[in-house]
């Protein structure tokens, strides 16, 4: 196991880690564990690294699906015109 020591805590953070650790009975050093551990699993994705929108597809894959005829494009599509502001 790997050891880490933080320095320059400030005297306020320590204390309120103690009272936590106290709360939840356990060490300060098991509850800044507890505190890391949970911080960085939820920067992690969700599942098994799928995206929102494969998730949302999985989720309602049973429904089934939906197709939809799209129309024929009748012209093309053109670019936006944007005018510099003062100078109309």
């Amino acid at each position: 196991m790997a050891a880490l020591t933080i320095r320059n805590l400030d005297e306020h953070t320590k204390a309120q880690l103690r009272i936590q650790a106290a709360r939840q009975g356990r060490s300060m050093e098991e509850e800044a564990r507890r505190i890391l551990r949970s911080a960085i699993e939820a920067r992690q994705p969700a599942g098994n690294g799928t995206g929102l929108g494969s998730c949302i597809q999985a989720h309602f894959a049973q429904l089934g699906g939906v197709e939809l005829d799209l129309p024929d494009r009748s012209s093309q599509p053109c670019p936006a015109e944007f005018s510099r502001k003062g100078s109309r």
